[in-house]
């Protein structure tokens, strides 16, 4: 049975495992004082991002998924974009990923959203095989300016 919840402060140990196997999934390397920044912002009431983790039987960390809720020119209410999405490489295809993003769908409804939308890389052929069960291919390519 998992349980799912938003994280607190006091999880940062356990957190921050998940976070760092989940860029270097990406291959990408971030400065650890992003990391703090991140999970400060995390916890800061005035900022539009959560962070949200699945808890095993045991209260091991084994899932991650992190949001923005952010405004749309094609709607009144607010979008929630998933950001990142991560369960522990041992616990994969447990049903983790599915239960983040349907948590994750009502806490972004409970805050008023009325999209829920994330991206993932082209070659990540498992998770697009569990978002195209949960969701609609939107169709759209992404681009990108790096400044």
């Amino acid at each position: 049975m998992l349980a799912f919840r938003k994280l607190s402060p006091s999880d940062y140990d356990q957190w921050k495992p998940l976070w760092h196997a989940y860029l270097e999934f990406y291959e990408t390397r971030l400065p650890e004082a992003l990391y703090e920044s991140t999970w400060r912002r995390f916890h800061d009431d005035t900022e539009p991002m959560w962070a949200y983790g699945a808890f095993d039987d045991g209260g091991r960390m084994v899932g991650i998924a992190h949001i923005i809720l952010h405004r749309s020119c094609w709607s009144d209410a607010p979008y929630c974009y998933l950001q990142d999405l991560f369960t522990a490489p041992d616990r994969r295809g447990c049903g983790i990923g599915r239960t983040l993003i349907e948590h994750v769908r009502v806490a972004a409804e409970a805050k008023g959203a009325t999209r829920l939308h994330w991206l993932t890389h082209e070659t990540n052929a498992t998770a697009m095989a569990l978002y195209d069960r949960v969701a609609l291919r939107s169709g759209f390519v992404q681009y990108r300016m790096v400044f």
